[in-house]
């Protein structure tokens, strides 16, 4: 059979052949049987070397799509046009289909690619992530007989971070805790889902902060948990409207996720008496519990827990890196088999090169000076954003005080979730990245207007020209 090949495009004498055999397979045109010419005369036709054909001749028979026989030729082969349906990625009618739940799983879109002015929330400054002193602690580790990389470890975690991990919490966050309760997880999202399993069963209800963080919320919703909002007040989680028959409560009780209230003592005291009455869990996400920037922050409320309610969860993830996907679980005794049980059966252990280095850092002290460090820098860019906000738009934002954390939460005072939807359009459009209050809601109907404003990710010195960005926003979108 003779073949044309057009060079018209030249993106590569060998990619254009291959390209065009190919296609010739997928409209039919070559059939399976059909022989191809021989390298020695499809490279004459062409102009080409032969060893550019017999390349392309190879390429094609590595996918399946021909077959050489000795002393005879090649030959497309029989299954020829099934391959290239499964190398095109062609979905086939009869093909899998997830549960409902899943066809609108959530995306990362949260994070999604850097602005010019980077106002998103949960955002830690990169720049601040000890390079040099972790890459020593790494090798150190690798280097280390005592460290057994290239074999299993125990779920529960090394027990050389769950000691470096109980000694930081008692001094930083005031828990006493054992060695012998605390696991080590891959973040926080890993920590709740592995108390969902060993808690919970489809149908049970969940409560959680409205508005309030999205990734619990997705994986309770997709784990088959019937997942309710709680409104959020100047005082915090308002234990009153939690729904009857609630099994599980998730709350971010030291600043609270995304409007950053702190949760008032009485409220605490409230919850617990909650959790007693109606047999129940509080699962207490200590994410950036160390960010405090003035005042001695509120006891977590796992330090008044007498009664084996409280999983506390905590994280590397803002004071570090999210990369490390190092977090924690501290568990009352009663759960805490159970909860390594589902660890192992989930993945094992989280990786033990990191676990290592991540034991040094906190016992030799890097771990405190970095986090004194990194504190007073963030303070910098808080006061920078609060200033800003309040010079260029207190007459559109009321920022919701606070004393801690990466973010701060201001809501609308007259602009409607539309209008603060389309200056947040008009903000990615000047280069600014920032989040509507809204989409942080839980209960269908209950998205407040405001915006959520991240320093992590901006420099103090950038702040101004941030805001002033988003006040011009503010009023090319009609809200003068």
């Amino acid at each position: 059979m003779d073949l044309h090949v057009s060079f018209a495009g030249r993106k590569g004498l060998g990619r254009e052949i291959h390209d065009q055999l190919r296609a010739a397979i997928v409209a039919g045109w070559l059939r399976p049987g059909d022989a191809l010419p021989p390298t020695r005369a499809l490279a004459a036709r062409l102009g080409v070397s032969r060893s550019t054909v017999t390349l392309v001749y190879e390429r094609l028979g590595a996918e399946g799509l021909v077959t050489a026989r000795v002393g005879a030729g090649t030959f497309v082969t029989e299954h020829a046009v099934r391959l290239l349906r499964v190398l095109d990625g062609e979905e086939h009618p009869g093909a899998l289909r997830p549960r409902p739940v899943w066809e609108d799983a959530p995306s990362l879109a949260l994070f999604g690619r850097p602005a010019e002015f980077d106002l998103r929330t949960g955002l830690p400054d990169p720049s601040f992530f000890p390079r040099q002193r972790w890459r020593q602690l790494v090798q150190r580790c690798i280097r280390s007989s005592g460290n057994a990389v290239g074999s299993y470890a125990q779920a529960a975690g090394l027990r050389s971070l769950r000691e470096a991990i109980v000694r930081h919490i008692a001094v930083s966050r005031g828990i006493r805790t054992s060695v012998d309760h605390v696991t080590v997880t891959n973040g926080i999202q890993q920590a709740i889902d592995l108390v969902a399993r060993i808690l919970l069963a489809s149908g049970d209800r969940v409560a959680v902060e409205d508005p309030g963080y999205p990734p619990p919320t997705w994986l309770l919703r997709r784990s088959g948990m019937v997942v309710r909002g709680v409104p959020i007040d100047e005082e915090g989680l308002v234990v009153s409207a939690i729904p009857a028959g609630s099994r599980m409560v998730y709350v971010t009780s030291s600043h609270q996720y995304p409007l950053g209230v702190t949760m008032s003592l009485a409220r605490r005291i409230a919850l617990l008496e909650w959790a007693e009455a109606n047999d129940a869990a509080i699962v207490e996400d200590d994410y950036d519990g160390e960010f405090r920037f003035r005042n001695r922050p509120i006891d977590p409320i796992r330090t008044l827990d007498g009664s084996g309610r409280v999983i506390y969860l905590g994280t590397f993830s803002k004071t570090l890196s999210p990369s490390l996907r190092v977090g924690f679980v501290v568990t009352p005794p009663s759960l805490t088999v159970a909860l390594r049980g589902a660890k192992l059966v989930a993945d094992w252990h989280t990786e033990a090169t990191v676990q290592a280095a991540l034991a040094r850092f906190l016992d030799e002290g890097g771990f405190s000076r970095h986090l004194r460090r990194v504190v007073r820098k963030y303070d910098r860019r808080h006061e920078a954003l609060i200033r800003a906000v309040t010079e260029h738009l207190g007459g559109h934002l009321e920022v919701v005080a606070t004393n801690g954390g990466l973010h701060v939460a201001a809501r609308a005072r007259k602009a409607s979730v539309e209008a603060i939807a389309e200056v947040v359009a008009r903000a990615a459009e000047a280069g600014v990245a920032v989040h509507p209050l809204s989409i942080f809601a839980v209960e269908e109907g209950g998205a407040l207007p405001g915006l959520v404003m991240g320093y992590g990710a901006i420099t103090a010195e950038r702040v101004p020209e941030a805001v002033r960005r988003l006040e011009d926003c503010f009023r090319r979108a009609g809200l003068a």
